[in-house]
Order: C-alpha cells, then structure tokens, then sequence
C-alpha cells in the first residue's frame, strides 16, 4: 500500500478541519471542542486515523468499497494510463473507449435486456436521471394511452377516488411510487423520492409527485400473519395507491431488492412477481434502485438478479467502482431506449462528468478484480455462514432481530425482546448517539447505529471479509451491546 503523507501535523489537520471542512451528515458542533476523525490509510478491510488507531471497517464507507482499501496501486495505475491517453472529454455527443467498454461490461452483468447504460457522477444523480428518463419515456412514446384506472364494483374497496383518477387521461406522466422509511439520495428530486420524513421536511416543498406505500419490515406485523398475508398486503397497498394516484399519471415504481434505511428488509416470497405483475398491468416502469444492493452485495452481480425483479431500469453507483471514483449509471432494457432511436427524439439530461474517461477506467479496473478475486461468488458461498455467526447476537436481551442477506445486514434493538417494543426518541438519542456510535469506535469498529425507522446497527463490510474480520466484528459488536444492555 502506498502511503501519502500530509504536509499538515495532526495538530494543523485538526485545526483546519474545524475551521473550514463541512462535514456530510453530521452535527457540526459536536466537533467545537472535540477532535475530527481523520481517517489517513487503509489496507483490506482496516482504516487507520491520524493518530495511528486502527479501526475495522464494518460498513465499507458507506456499502461502497467492495473490493477493501488494498487495491491503490493497481487502480491508480489504471486511473494514471487514462490520464496520460485522455484525461478528459464528455459524453455530450461524443463517446471515447473506456465509457464505451464499461457501458459493455455492465450490460454484460446486469441481467436481462438491461442493455443501455447512462453515466452520471452518485446514487442521487442516478436516481434524479432514472425518473427523469421515466418520465420522457411516455411522451417519447408519442402514443395516447386508454384509461387504465380500475374502479371496483365492490363498495367495501373504495376507499379513494378511482372513478376521479379515471379521467385523467394524456401522453404525460410524472408520479413516482416509492417505499415508507427508503432511501434514495439527496438532490431535490431523489430526496423527494425519499420516505424518510426527517430528510425530507427541512427542504419541503419538494418536486412533485411522490406516493409512499408500505416497505417489507417484517418484524413488527401481526406474530399470526403468513408469508403470504404478508406478500398479498402489501401488493394491496401498493394497488390501491397507484389507483388513488391515478394509473395513467404514474411513470415509475422504485425500490431497493433489500431495502436499507429502517435495516436491510428483505422481501417475502412472491413480492416482487407481484410488483413486476402490477407494473406491467398498468404500465409503469419499474425501477431497482442499486446503489447499495449493485455489484456482489447481496451474493450476486446484482439484487435484481438474486430476486428475479426483472426491472425496466436499474440505478447503481458504489460498488461500480468500489468508491475508488466518483461514478453512478443509469442502466435501461431495450424497450426504454426504443423510442429515443426515433427521428429527432433524445433524452434531455446529460452530466458534465457521467462516463469521465478517468471514473470509468477505474471502474473497469475494479469490475476485472472483482472478477479474478471471485469476489461475489466469495460472498455467495460466505453468506450462511455469516448470518450464522451474526445471530449469535440475538442470544443478548437488546438485540430483537437479525435480518439481511449476502454482506448487507441489519441487528435491531429492542426496549423489550419479549414484546418487541422500541425505544422512544429520547432513549435513542441516548443509547444510539449518546452510547453506541463512540462506544463502537472507541472499540475500533466502524458500523452505523440508526434510527431513520426503528434503531438499528447496520453492517455492510468489502466484500473481501473472511472469518477473522466477521468474528472480530461480531465480537466488538457483542461486548458493546452487552455494555448497552446492562446501563438500560
């Protein structure tokens, strides 16, 4: 591993951190009077900060860094050829080699007719590009479609304006449906997307329009209803909320495989044949959003794959590069493109730096290690034996369930394991932010304590963990919580 040493002492670092970094996501003033975490190396599944601690990385930055913190040389090998043949040009009319080579690969991994690949620069670009696409698509179309609103015969179902929402009618539509707790970025149109009302408030009003239906969280529904209640419940909700939308003003559906935020739910059996069903029954694109899920993280090159979604677009960025670039795409089945290969019709959206020359080489650098290194299979063949060693944790009084799959996990917390009450706001603030997140670092471990729903620890390590690091990880994680349990 190459070492880069900063012409700042850890003391100046300090100092110009404090007074002039804006960090993401975090309470400024925590940082007055304390210490910055700098983060200055890594090698593998470990991060070292600037006063030489060593900390496993439990959440691969942010589910991103598939491939550990080993890889510089070679990437940046790959990233300085680049440099040295084209550092820079668009894709704004133009294409050079390495975005046309990575559009290949990628095509070649998602699976189906997943066929055309837009570039942009994150997750939240990928996800404003996938409705704005959404969107066009219909009027690109250039066709009038019939009215497609059902309004039931039976009384007992109506319970919104179905016979309103059926006349609505037109070449255009905007909405988009996406899940309570998920989320998806934070530009205005992603955020908008959002179904985690802290986010969202502070920035109200946002882009319309957005209906939220019911996510796939498990653990809280009656201990009596089946899987298949379950299932058929929540393809009710989601009917029912694009009728009351109404159908022809719906243009997209977007969903994570597992959703994140709320803690990795996984879907039950049938859920996604019967969203595919739905979408397809009135027409609406369906869009897997996998900025996380993408790229070996549940198992397999992509969620989509593992749960057969059969998506009209996928959304995915993170694990494209492993987060050694900036990189995200847009990835659309022939049946989108269709009508842009018409006449003078195109998709008015571009970013100046979606398919830069430099991020994709460095994402195929990773997409071609990814496959030496059998990454995804390692993962594949590690997950049983990964939840295994994670359910441990629900031996200790504080933890009520353990759910996820391949590297992407969630524990939750409970006030009462036997009645699967949570904590209130207060007591979160308290055990999460008070408690958990600097007992864990203090620890040397770096994972997310949440609560953007019920409070969660989230666990998402690179994809190269073996034994070692999941048992030091299920260790640090079981003498902390033990600590937890015990001052509740």
């Amino acid at each position: 591993m190459t070492t880069v040493s900063s012409e700042l002492s850890h003391e100046q670092l300090q100092q110009a951190a404090r007074d002039h970094l804006w960090l993401h996501f975090t309470r400024m003033g925590g940082y007055r009077d304390g210490e910055v975490p700098i983060i200055v190396r890594g090698d593998g599944c470990y991060l070292e900060d600037s006063n030489g601690k060593r900390y496993l990385d439990a959440l691969a930055g942010l589910f991103a860094v598939q491939i550990g913190y080993s890889y510089g040389d070679e990437v940046g090998e790959a990233a300085a050829a680049q440099m040295r043949e084209l550092p820079f040009y668009t894709n704004w009319s133009y294409a050079h080699p390495r975005a046309i080579e990575l559009a290949a690969e990628v095509a070649k991994l998602a699976p189906g007719d997943l066929n055309r690949v837009f570039f942009c620069s994150g997750g939240s670009e990928a996800v404003e590009a996938a409705w704005k696409l959404s969107r066009q698509y219909y009027s690109a179309r250039g066709e009038r479609r019939a009215k497609i609103a059902h309004v039931p015969t039976d009384p007992v179902r109506v319970d919104y304006d179905a016979e309103q929402a059926a006349q609505y009618q037109g070449e255009r539509r905007w909405k988009a449906v996406s899940r309570h707790v998920a989320y998806h970025g934070t530009t205005m149109g992603a955020l908008s997307i959002n179904g985690i009302p802290a986010l969202r408030t502070p920035f109200e009003p946002l882009v319309p329009d957005v209906l939220h239906v019911r996510n796939t969280n498990r653990y809280h529904r009656p201990a009596e209803e089946t899987e298949q209640d379950f299932t058929r419940f929540l393809l009710d909700d989601l009917r029912q909320t694009i009728e009351a939308a109404g159908p022809d003003t719906v243009c997209m559906v977007i969903m994570e495989p597992v959703q994140n935020a709320g803690g990795a739910f996984t879907p039950p059996e049938g859920y996604w044949r019967g969203v595919r069903e739905l979408c397809d029954e009135y027409e609406i694109l369906l869009c897997a959003d996998e900025v996380i899920t993408g790229f070996g993280r549940l198992g397999a090159w992509f969620g989509s794959e593992r749960y057969d979604i059969r998506p009209d677009l996928v959304t995915c960025a993170k694990g494209l590069s492993s987060a050694y670039a900036a990189i995200g795409a847009v990835i659309a089945t022939d049946k989108v493109m269709e009508p842009f290969l018409e006449g003078e019709r195109m998709y008015t959206h571009g970013i100046t730096f979606g398919g830069h020359p430099v991020q994709a080489a460095i994402a195929l650098k990773n997409l071609e290690i990814m496959r030496r290194e059998k990454i995804v299979e390692h993962v594949h063949e590690q997950q049983d034996t990964v939840r295994a060693k994670l359910e441990q944790l629900l031996d200790l009084p504080i933890v009520g369930d353990v759910r996820g799959t391949g590297f992407f996990y969630a524990i939750e917390l409970v006030k009462d394991k036997e009645t699967r009450e949570s904590f209130s706001d207060e007591e979160c603030e308290r055990l999460l932010r008070g408690f958990l997140t600097p007992r864990m670092f203090e620890a040397g471990l770096i994972c997310r304590a949440d609560d953007r729903g019920d409070p969660v620890i989230q666990i998402s390590p690179p994809l190269i963990a073996g034994d070692a690091e999941w048992d030091e990880l299920v260790g640090i994680l079981g003498t902390v919580l033990e600590e937890a349990s015990q001052r509740i």
